[in-house]
């Protein structure tokens, strides 16, 4: 799996002019499910991912999760993380999973991450979303769950 991580002071996501998903001072989680990924790889990054320490101690050093700040998660799907550029300029797709288990393995990192203790709220699979945020710092983290062993 695939996430891109922002660290936010809020965002939402809007789908025919609702708000279906917020958080306040948190995370923006996009993430996309790729060929051969499983459950065991979502339990993995959602993990990851509440543990991951870019939110400020009190030295200003970005030492703590959002787990140690109470913070919380939006989670939108966005399967253009598996763009693959390397030839040609229309980015190619066919690294992402197929649409049944991107939908079944997103829904399924929702719950793992919500298992994590954090605040989850959600955009919906497939729909044509708007996506607002404001970018605290930036900070901005590139997560492949292939990355690691």
């Amino acid at each position: 799996m695939r996430a891109l991580i922002q660290r936010v002071t809020d965002a939402s996501v809007e789908v025919e002019g609702r708000i279906v998903g917020q958080t306040g001072p948190g995370l923006l989680v996009l993430v996309c499910a790729m060929r051969g990924d499983q459950e065991e790889t979502a339990d993995k990054l959602a993990a990851r991912i509440a543990k991951l320490r870019i939110f400020q101690d009190e030295a200003g050093k970005m030492n703590r999760s959002v787990l140690d700040i109470g913070g919380g998660a939006l989670v939108v799907s966005q399967f253009t993380l598996a763009a693959d550029t390397r030839t040609g300029n229309r980015p190619g797709f066919s690294a992402a999973a197929a649409p049944e288990d991107g939908r079944r393995l997103y829904e399924y990192f929702t719950i793992s991450l919500r298992g994590q203790g954090i605040p989850v709220e959600t955009g919906i699979f497939g729909a044509d979303m708007k996506v607002r945020l404001l970018n605290d710092g930036p900070v901005t983290i590139w997560l492949d769950s292939a990355d690691r062993a």
